[in-house]
């Protein structure tokens, strides 16, 4: 885990395998902390489909992610990220391949898969939960509030 710094990304850019938890979690919590100060998106190694206990858990903290659309590293318009920051396995193999010709940062932050979670709605519910207090945290332990 880096430091935080003085001086902030431009663009930040988080990935996960599919784009429908992880990295969308990570994206809308970066953007209620630093929307005006830094360009925060998100990708997966693939595009699959935003997950409902996704959205419900960050809703609970006030946070609408209801409108996010998954995309893949090739949905990409926009390549200028100073930094990628991958949240799987899958995810930091895809974007070693795409940043391989840029001077983007790489960092991985490994995170658990709250989809692979049994139990109840509510047992499930908390691996959600967990996942997203674990990128907030992360992401206050990087960039400062």
């Amino acid at each position: 885990m880096g430091p935080v710094t003085d001086k902030l990304p431009c663009a930040v850019l988080f990935a996960c395998t599919l784009n429908g938890v992880r990295s969308p979690m990570a994206e809308y919590l970066m953007r209620a902390r630093f929307a005006r100060r830094i360009h925060v998106a998100s990708v997966g190694a693939r595009a699959g489909e935003i997950d409902p206990f996704a959205v419900a858990v960050m809703g609970e903290i006030g946070i609408d992610m209801s409108g996010h659309c998954p995309r893949s590293f090739e949905d990409l318009e926009d390549s200028s990220f100073d930094l990628v920051v991958s949240l799987t396995e899958e995810a930091h193999l895809a974007a070693g391949r795409w940043a391989s010709s840029s001077a983007t940062e790489l960092e991985y932050w490994p995170m658990p898969d709250p989809t692979l979670s049994t139990g109840s709605r509510e047992q499930r519910l908390m691996a959600y939960r967990e996942v997203r207090d674990l990128i907030d945290r992360r992401i206050l332990a990087r960039f400062g509030d």
